[in-house]
């Protein structure tokens, strides 16, 4: 019997990339194909990149040399930018729109994976497919969230996986979570990370049925070793198992 393909979008976090977050997991993709091999799936993870070009300042730790040139520029990117003095996620919908083109050119995927940023970006993305969801009328998010259903051709996720979630805490964004997200998900959290902390992480758990918890001894990053990955990989042959994948229908 050929292998079931299970398309996985793995969305980066806020100052990364498509070939960063992949450069990151590589270690853990390996593991995956490796271990869920016996059970005859075969994981393809998709790394899209964030449309929005971050500047040198934008980065944690960026130090100013005076230059005000092209070169304060990098190849950090970001989702949506968040207002600090109204809250609002600016040009979310606009990486929302990359999200969809990724799932549009996969032909669908089967889940989604993210990372802090990209973890927050995950929950709404799964959220969004749940065809049962209702958006408000009038929502600014209606747009997206159409365009993000066309694309999967109204098909739900199988699961979603968070590594450093938290909440989405902008206006009328509260569809996402309310009512809980029906689709299954695992969260997994830093005991040691000081960017995004447990009970944020948690907090995202609890909009969540039926999710699953994992808190492994490290700080704000996807572990990759084998202790780590092999939970995923259980949790994957789980919701794997329940469903045909996208690619066989």
């Amino acid at each position: 019997m050929s292998p079931s393909t299970i398309k996985v979008l793995m969305l980066h976090g806020y100052t990364q990339s498509g070939p960063i977050f992949r450069a990151k997991t590589r270690a853990l993709e390996k593991l995956l194909v490796k271990a869920l091999a016996p059970s005859s799936l075969s994981p393809v993870l998709l790394y899209p990149t964030a449309p929005i070009r971050l500047l040198a300042k934008d980065v944690p730790g960026f130090v100013d040399n005076g230059d005000d040139d092209d070169s304060q520029r990098s190849d950090a990117r970001a989702w949506f930018r968040r207002d600090d003095a109204t809250g609002v996620y600016v040009s979310l919908a606009e990486g929302m729109s990359v999200i969809a083109d990724a799932i549009r050119e996969a032909g669908g995927v089967d889940a989604v994976c993210g990372f802090s940023q990209g973890a927050l970006v995950a929950s709404l993305v799964t959220a969004a497919l749940e065809p049962t969801r209702q958006v408000p009328e009038g929502s600014d998010s209606a747009a997206w969230v159409r365009n993000l259903r066309e694309a999967n051709r109204g098909r739900p996720l199988r699961f979603g996986v968070f590594y450093s979630g938290f909440v989405a805490r902008a206006d009328g964004l509260e569809w996402c979570h309310d009512p809980k997200l029906d689709t299954p998900t695992l969260h997994y959290m830093g005991s040691l990370d000081t960017v995004v902390s447990e009970s944020r992480n948690r907090e995202l758990a609890e909009k969540c049925r039926g999710s699953v918890i994992v808190v492994h001894p490290g700080a704000h990053y996807v572990p990759v070793t084998r202790e780590w990955v092999m939970p995923l990989a259980g949790f994957i042959r789980e919701h794997a198992s329940r469903a045909q994948c996208m690619a066989g229908l």
